[in-house]
């Protein structure tokens, strides 16, 4: 019999993100799956973004005790119970109802932050108030400033932990798959139109009662009545600051009590202004292959950036990560979290806020199952001696002594399982 991914509709019935995936894509318009799901020009960034992962080996240990295991991180201070969050992705709302707070509720519930989209269809404050847990909050710096520092203003009085500025978009990116759904701007052509007509689960959960949903905190930045998803895109994109420089960041920080993390870092010299310019943490980002095509993977500078800046700043990053597998080699390389934008985004398309959770579940019992195989009982024990990675040199190991801070040769009992992970490899 030939080997098959889950054909079916049943988002529970997934084992996989990939499958989960499969579930997305028939439940929502091909519009609304390929805007999720496309990169830019010839999408070899996309590509490079899932490939580089099959380029680095593990290097188990043995005859360790892993009966107990624990994959809880640090962030910023509080406890995060995986290592990884949502990271802040548009449009959600043309995928379930209310998709935002779909989002934030399952990563609450998981016991993890969520990062609201500037793009969300939901105000910010209504988000905070009915999802609880950890909320943050991206924001983009439009060329009206005064915008900017009105959002940062409701952010602080909704008593938003972070923000999240996304720095790699002052020039839009060329998302040709994308645009070939349209017959011109905001119209779609014949062959999506009817494809609409064929989702009435999407019709009657995202469009019935009231239409096409709205941005809900642009709307002091757009023109009157160009709030919606479909006529907001391009309002939005004469927005976007080819200007925008660290200066800016610098700006940021004297307004924002909080915490801010600088989101599209790609380079150890930017990691490093970073720091200088008062950020508490950077999102490594090459914004999912959907702006420079060509660029890096973020696997690809992680080392380099930990290295320069690793005990300053908190280091995350996105970009390509489907399995446990993926997030433990991101660990084991030095990155605090890492965030989720396609994986959890599938599930939210698949089954909604159900959707998500699974999804979280999945990725969540990836990781124990990871650790517990590498021979660790805690994620504070990964460094880079559990990988190979040909052709990449590979940063020294944070934990030394007789048992590399897995297992006491003398004692036979695990050492270092409650210390906290040094931060810099």
């Amino acid at each position: 019999m030939k080997r098959r991914l889950y054909q079916g509709t049943d988002f529970r019935r997934a084992q996989n993100i990939d499958e989960l995936r499969a579930v997305a894509r028939r439940r929502v318009p091909n519009f609304c799956f390929e805007y999720v799901e496309g990169g830019s020009d010839d999408e070899v960034t996309l590509r490079r973004n899932r490939s580089v992962f099959e380029e680095i080996g593990f290097v188990p240990r043995t005859l360790v005790d892993v009966s107990a295991r624990g994959q809880t991180v640090d962030l910023f201070g509080k406890p995060s119970a995986a290592p990884f969050l949502i990271g802040p992705t548009g449009f959600s709302g043309l995928l379930a109802k209310e998709g935002d707070l779909a989002l934030a509720r399952a990563a609450a519930a998981a016991g993890i932050p969520f990062v609201l989209s500037n793009a969300s269809t939901l105000r910010l404050e209504e988000v905070a108030e009915r999802a609880g847990g950890r909320v943050w909050m991206q924001l983009y710096l439009y060329r009206t400033r005064a915008f900017a520092a009105k959002l940062v203003e409701r952010a602080k009085a909704a008593g938003l932990e972070a923000l999240v500025v996304t720095t790699d978009s002052a020039i839009f990116g060329n998302r040709e798959w994308d645009r070939r759904n349209y017959a011109r701007p905001l119209k779609l052509n014949l062959r999506n139109t009817l494809d609409v007509a064929l989702h009435p689960r999407w019709i009657l959960d995202v469009l019935v009662p009231d239409g096409v949903p709205r941005f809900a905190n642009l709307g002091d930045l757009l023109p009157p009545g160009r709030d919606s998803v479909r006529g907001a895109a391009s309002a939005i994109a004469k927005e976007l600051d080819p200007s925008l420089s660290w200066t800016d960041i610098r700006w940021l920080r004297d307004m924002w009590p909080g915490k801010l993390i600088v989101k599209g870092v790609m380079t150890a010299e930017d990691a490093a202004l970073a720091a200088e310019c008062g950020a508490d943490g950077i999102v490594l980002s090459n914004h999912g292959g959907r702006q420079l095509d060509g660029a890096v993977s973020t696997m690809e500078v992680l080392p380099e950036v930990v290295s320069e800046v690793g005990g300053r700043l908190t280091v995350m990053l996105d970009g390509g990560f489907r399995r446990g597998s993926d997030i433990v080699k991101a660990r084991a390389l030095g990155a605090d979290a890492v965030l989720l934008g396609r994986a959890t985004t599938y599930g939210l398309a698949a089954g909604g806020e159900a959707g998500v959770a699974h999804a979280i579940d999945i990725l969540k019992t990836e990781v124990d199952r990871v650790v517990g195989l590498l021979g660790c009982a805690d994620l504070s024990q990964l460094d880079a001696s559990f990988l190979r990675w040909p052709g990449h040199p590979m940063p020294p190991a944070r934990n030394t002594g007789p048992g590399r801070g897995i297992l006491s040769p003398v004692a036979g009992l695990a050492t270092n399982s409650n210390q906290k992970r040094e931060a810099q490899i």
